[in-house]
């Protein structure tokens, strides 16, 4: 393109002479400059926007741009006082050395870039007369949106009621960013967070973990729905798999995406991968490899990323309605743009290390050269009261556009009402072996089937029909550009299916419009977490500030699970994800086992009855005993347990949690009993429902004293629980019904494995029957002996022949 520069500068030359107002844009502002090609993309743009009916003129356009430039720069400004000062000045006078923080904090240099990125946003909107949502991967840069959102009065209310353009108002502002300061239940005192939170206008994700924003963006919006998303060059080398976003996207079920690399260059401590490949170029190469259509924009000036929203849009609507005409075939390109600009621009510093968190050398409050440079760069940086309030007219019209706010947005507000729950088919309790992988199958596949309104994803990272979810493959197929004869293969499949853990779960949590479900194996369902703690943390941020999710909570499926996966070695055996999760608030990620093919249906059916939760089951993919009738298992879910064996005043009680631990404690019930200890069985299919609640929202949701003495009868001191998990989280989670450490044992994963099959991973973990009997004999300080015989005794002992007890009672 440089060969084309000096046309480029003669032709914008002539329209600078020729029309005031563009020359009155093309001056820039402050440390915002146009350069040639970006005056020549406005240009265009401005005919586009009259020939569409969306500017009244050119000059219309021109004068939002200009607003744009005060309104970045009047932002960046006050991006680096959230970061230093302890006072803030409207007037822009000099600040003294009291009128700083004793210690500042902040990413400054990424917040400084996301300014004028997100104004070119908020000025694409009123160019256009449409109010997209947003979405931003590097969340700890959210000063630089909130500082852009309280000078255009973009706020949620709890920053509206503190936050304002007055001095008080800025200077509050200020000081609650990095205030640190709690309440007295220990929750933070101010709405200002250091990544996106609950309070921060438009906020979809917090942007904690980097690299998850870059695999969410495509499965966001539905059809008719724009999203405009910011990036970063260090989370494209921190997570695999944004690079398959033209995989994934299709005109026919999905809105426009407009995504943007701020391609700033640094790490913390040095250059990014991308740098040192050959930056900007090599990216744009490995772009086209992948499937992208990239192109390059001027990262420092918002006129450039308004140009680019249109134009990203409008080559993505050619593209669409080539598709409908049978002239383009998929995948089409998604089209890109890159933002280059140097950390923390607009300020010194720029371009170094330090942009990252601290810009200055010093802190101004005891350094007089910092503070010398900190007056200098505000002094840069200040726009007049009476020209902000200008600017703020012209780019916030949303009364005349008949638009939302930025705040507003549709992505924002997700509002999905329950799905149509079809007749489940339930299984006869008692008859026959059923797999309750088959059963959740079949109940999902009937789901999606009821309810076509809602745009179904299935996240999957290898194998779907070897775990039993061959009914819903066959309905939704995996997503391909061509299909394979005689494959559940189809352009238009539901089914996300990569290699990637990470991948495939953001193909549900980005699908916030729809219904998700995501099935792995258990243990490598663990690479999941991370993505899902992040959307567990935000959801329930959300409820707290008083605006909870509306959209159907999110099911993720952990199966070939640690007791039945022993023939792939013990790689394959690892119960973490559901220890990890249940270490989250229960009320909003939610942990269950189904025991059986009906306890599995309706554990299913009770997640999408829900909102703004997420649901994590564990289900066996091999045929087990049909243990509950329907309305057991409902019961079941509704309580989060049930008594699976009555018993007036037991003596013993045995807690199954999973559906091979549910098994052994009634085979080992059925000892006991015939030794003459009268023995109850209760099934725990949600372990968190009994915890000791931390908190208030917690407490709403455990089970109250007068429910679990129902299901974990007083009489019964001695107590054995029999857990899918490991014993040790198993025992914290349980502390309701510990009754101490004589009298309440728990079993469980410890750690042992290997090319095992369901009941040499029983033996090995101490979890059969016979162990079980044993450590409830030991309870009630009886000799194990006078249960077992000599055989089972030795077996149970690691001296004898494990089939012993592992074949039957």
């Amino acid at each position: 393109m440089n060969h084309e520069l000096p046309w480029v500068a003669e032709r914008v030359r002539v329209f600078r002479e020729s029309d005031p107002e563009f020359a009155r844009w093309a001056r820039g502002h402050g440390p915002i400059t146009h350069n040639d090609l970006t005056q020549l993309r406005v240009h265009d743009l401005a005919q586009v926007l009259v020939a569409e009916g969306k500017a009244s003129d050119t000059t219309a356009v021109y004068r939002t741009l200009w607003a744009a430039d005060r309104l970045a720069v009047a932002g960046m400004w006050l991006t680096v006082h959230m970061t230093y000062a302890d006072r803030v000045y409207p007037d822009g006078r000099g600040m003294r050395a009291e009128d700083f923080k004793e210690t500042p904090e902040g990413h400054t240099g990424g917040s400084l870039n996301i300014v004028p990125a997100y104004v070119g946003y908020l000025a694409a909107n009123a160019l256009s007369g449409l109010t997209r949502g947003w979405l931003m991967g590097q969340g700890h840069c959210v000063a630089g949106i909130d500082a852009c959102n309280l000078l255009v009065g973009n706020m949620t209310p709890r920053h509206a009621e503190r936050y304002d353009r007055s001095e008080s108002g800025l200077t509050r502002f200020a000081r609650d960013f990095y205030s640190y300061a709690i309440d007295a239940q220990g929750r933070p005192a101010s709405p200002l967070g250091s990544h996106v939170g609950p309070n921060t206008a438009g906020g979809l994700s917090e942007g904690g973990y980097l690299g998850f924003a870059e695999l969410q963006y495509v499965h966001m919006p539905l059809p008719g729905e724009r999203l405009v998303v910011f990036l970063s060059d260090g989370a494209f080398e921190e997570q695999r798999g944004s690079d398959w976003a033209p995989r994934w996207w299709r005109a026919e079920d999905s809105g426009f995406v407009a995504p943007f690399m701020i391609l700033n260059g640094r790490r913390i401590e040095q250059r990014s991968t991308m740098q040192q490949q050959g930056g900007r170029e090599w990216f744009h190469q490995h772009l086209r490899l992948n499937g992208f259509d990239p192109m390059e924009i001027d990262g420092t000036d918002p006129a450039a990323f308004a140009w680019a929203v249109h134009a990203m849009e409008e080559r993505l609507s050619a593209c669409a309605a080539g598709v409908s005409q049978g002239t383009v075939q998929y995948p089409v390109p998604l089209h890109y743009t890159i933002a280059e600009a140097p950390k923390g621009f607009g300020f010194p510093g720029a371009g170094t290390n330090a942009a990252h968190n601290l810009p200055l050398e010093g802190n101004p409050r005891v350094d007089q050269i910092a503070l010398q440079q900190f007056n200098e760069g505000a002094r840069a940086l200040f726009v007049p009261s009476h020209e902000l309030d200008e600017a703020v007219a012209l780019l916030c019209r949303h009364e005349v556009q008949h638009r939302p706010l930025e705040r507003d947005h549709a992505l924002a507000h997700r509002q999905v009402a329950a799905p149509r729950l079809p007749v489940p088919q339930w299984h006869v309790a008692g008859q026959g072996e059923v797999s309750p992988m088959a059963a959740l199958d079949g109940a999902f596949a009937a789901l999606v089937q009821a309810n076509p309104q809602l745009r179904p994803r299935v996240g999957n990272p290898d194998e779907l029909r070897s775990n039993r979810m061959g009914q819903t493959l066959d309905l939704l197929k995996h997503r391909v550009f061509t299909p394979e004869p005689g494959l559940a293969e189809a352009v238009d499949g539901a089914v996300i299916t990569a290699l990637n853990e990470e991948a495939v779960v953001s193909a549900a949590l980005g699908n916030k419009g729809g219904i998700n479900l995501v099935v792995s194996y258990e243990a490598f369902a663990v690479k999941m977490l991370g993505a899902l703690r992040q959307e567990i943390l935000f959801a329930r941020h959300q409820a707290q500030a008083g605006t909870p999710p509306g959209w159907l909570s999110v099911v993720t499926v952990a199966t070939s699970h640690t007791w039945e996966n022993g023939k792939n070695e013990q790689s394959h055996q690892d119960p973490t994800l559901a220890e990890a999760l249940l270490g989250e608030m229960s009320d909003t990620s939610r942990v269950l086992f189904p025991v059986d093919a009906n306890s599995a249906v309706a554990a299913l059916r009770a997640a999408y009855a829900s909102h703004g939760q997420f649901w994590t089951l564990v289900v066996p993919k091999r045929a087990v005993a049909s243990q509950l009738s329907a309305e057991q298992a409902e019961r079941l879910v509704d309580q989060g347990g049930w008594v699976v064996k009555p018993c007036d005043a037991p003596d013993v009680l045995l807690v199954a949690i999973g559906a091979y631990q549910l098994q052994q404690a009634l085979l080992a019930a059925r000892r006991l009993e015939a030794a003459g200890h009268r023995t109850a069985v209760t099934c725990v299919i949600e372990p968190g429902r009994f915890r000791a609640p931390r908190d208030e929202r917690e407490q709403d949701f455990v089970a109250g004293d007068q429910a679990l003495r129902a299901l974990f009868p007083e009489t019964a001191a001695v107590r054995v629980i029999v857990s899918h998990m490991r014993p040790e989280p198993t025992l914290g989670l349980m502390r309701r019904i510990d009754t101490g450490a004589r009298q309440t044992r728990a079993l469980g994963y410890q750690a042992r494995g290997g090319t095992l099959d369901v009941a040499g991973m029983l033996f090995a973990n101490r979890c059969t029957w016979a162990h079980v009997a044993a450590e409830a004999a030991q309870g009630l300080g009886v000799d194990p002996q006078s249960l077992l015989s000599a055989e089972e005794w030795a077996a149970v002992q690691g001296r004898g022949d494990p089939r012993v007890i592992t074949v039957s009672a």
